[in-house]
């Protein structure tokens, strides 16, 4: 058997008054066997450190080792150490206890989110599922290197002040990064680092509304979204949105006194167009007028496979009215969990008081790791090669449901991003596709789980960044077959 690390310190229950040490230290290091606190391979301490370490006789600590050495619990060689067997004995069965009366409350009362409600969720990643970047091309072997090098000299910038905003070298670096590639008018003390995009809306959700507040959102729109304003009890006011975007004129119509907006204008989720300059500047001279808030969610805008850049939509605002969010979960990996906020400046000491009361700080061992990653350059060379390979995959994607899907689903001409838009020609609704593409193997995302009052748009989210074009052509084949 492969022998284990050393076990750490075992707790022991006390010695009851009428069991002998004997008898006592015997039955602790059998259960602690049996029950699998001591798992196979596990080292026990030599004799003389375990009967210190439990102020104990080192005569009493040899006996019951030697017992349960006889009984085929443990093994002990000389020069090798003493170690536990793997034993085959059921472990004992524990007395069932009655549930406690908070978590039969907290269970009685628990509901999905609205957007998952009858959501399938399986293990493993299939195809198309969204929000799967291509996580076998990022450049492992560098980050490696950069995060190997700042844990052997950690001490240099550990002792440095903990800034409460997050790493400072790394909010320099992400300020010059959206100064020039979304135009976004920011110093490093007006960035804010988070664990993502979530989070941020959670954050400014607890922050900006409070219970019945009206804010205006997307329609389609992002789910995320809805969760983080539903937990403050916001009241969610649906406004539609077309080719351009966000319909401004229909939001005052509907509710001209909301206190805030949230969009997504660069690639709006999930129907990807792009909010056109107009819209842009009605929103802006809306939410001035109105003392309201925008948050720009700016969650894949790198990814655009055909045209110059889009400007950001705060790189417009001249009143202080917009907050931007993004992270670097598509850009890099989602298991990175680092995200930014872009606050007015008079709005960051309020933000991370609130933040404060659940995270009193801040990852920055990734963060610095981040920091290097794009001092170095190697952001722009791997956003630069990325963006060529899904614009690829997009290809590949298009040119596959000519061929496969046509007359059953009609894809996006949206050129960018990490998934798109299937608009469903065969009659089924949202849902009855998802379930049936669920069926033949493949992961889709039906639209009207983003709706707010808008009917069923009949269609399908397919993302692909994450699958390369085998999996993509062998994915369509099957969804071909779930939709005739």
């Amino acid at each position: 058997m492969t022998k284990a690390v050393s076990s750490f310190e075992l707790t022991l229950k006390s010695q009851p008054r009428h069991q002998t040490l004997t008898n006592w230290l015997y039955g602790e290091l059998r259960s602690a066997i049996l029950e699998g606190r001591l798992a196979p391979g596990a080292r026990l301490p030599a004799s003389r450190d375990f009967a210190s370490q439990y102020e104990l006789s080192r005569g009493t600590v040899v006996s019951v080792l030697e017992r349960l050495q006889a009984e085929g619990y443990i093994t002990a060689r000389v020069g090798f150490g003493t170690w536990v067997n793997r034993v085959e004995s059921p472990r004992p069965t524990r007395q069932a206890t009655a549930t406690p009366a908070y978590i039969r409350r907290v269970v009685s009362t628990y509901k999905r989110p609205q957007p998952w409600v009858d959501q399938a969720f399986v293990d493993g990643i299939r195809p198309f599922r969204i929000g799967v970047p291509a996580i076998n091309e990022f450049p492992s072997e560098v980050w490696g290197r950069i995060a190997a090098d700042r844990a052997r000299n950690f001490r240099s910038w550990l002792k440095k002040e903990a800034d409460r905003r997050g790493y400072r070298p790394l909010r320099d670096a992400i300020a010059e990064y959206l100064r020039t590639s979304r135009g976004v008018r920011c110093t490093a003390e007006q960035i804010v680092l988070v664990s993502g995009i979530q989070q941020a809306l959670d954050l400014l959700a607890r922050l900006l509304l409070k219970k019945s507040d009206p804010i205006w959102m997307e329609d389609p729109g992002y789910f995320g979204a809805r969760i983080a304003f539903d937990n403050v009890g916001a009241r969610m006011i649906p406004v539609p949105v077309n080719d351009e975007g966000l319909s401004v004129s229909a939001g005052i119509k509907i509710c001209p006194d909301a206190k805030g907006a949230y969009v997504t204008p660069a690639h709006q989720f999930p129907l990807g167009v792009t909010m056109s300059l107009e819209r842009r500047m009605a929103l802006l001279s809306w939410a001035a007028r109105a003392g309201a808030f925008v948050i720009e969610d700016d969650y894949d805008s790198e990814y655009r496979f055909e045209g110059p850049p889009i400007p950001a939509l705060q790189s417009l605002d001249n009143h202080s009215s917009v907050i931007f969010i993004g992270s670097f979960s598509k850009t890099l990996f989602p298991a990175l969990r680092v995200g930014y906020v872009v606050l007015p400046a008079p709005l960051v000491d309020p933000f991370l008081s609130f933040r404060y009361r659940t995270d009193f700080r801040n990852s920055s061992f990734d963060q610095a790791v981040l920091c290097d990653f794009i001092v170095d350059g190697h952001l722009a060379r791997h956003l630069r090669r990325m963006r060529n390979l899904y614009a690829e995959r997009l290809a590949t994607l298009i040119e596959g449901a000519n061929q496969y899907l046509g007359g059953l689903l009609e894809i996006s001409n949206v050129r960018a991003g990490l998934y798109t838009i299937g608009y469903l020609k065969n009659g089924m609704t949202s849902q009855q596709a998802e379930k049936l593409a669920a069926a033949q193997g493949v992961e889709v995302l039906a639209v009207d789980r983003c709706t707010l009052r808008r009917p069923d748009p009949n269609a399908l989210l397919l993302g692909f960044g994450g699958f390369d074009e085998l999996a993509i052509r062998q994915g369509l084949i099957r969804l071909s077959k779930a939709l005739s």
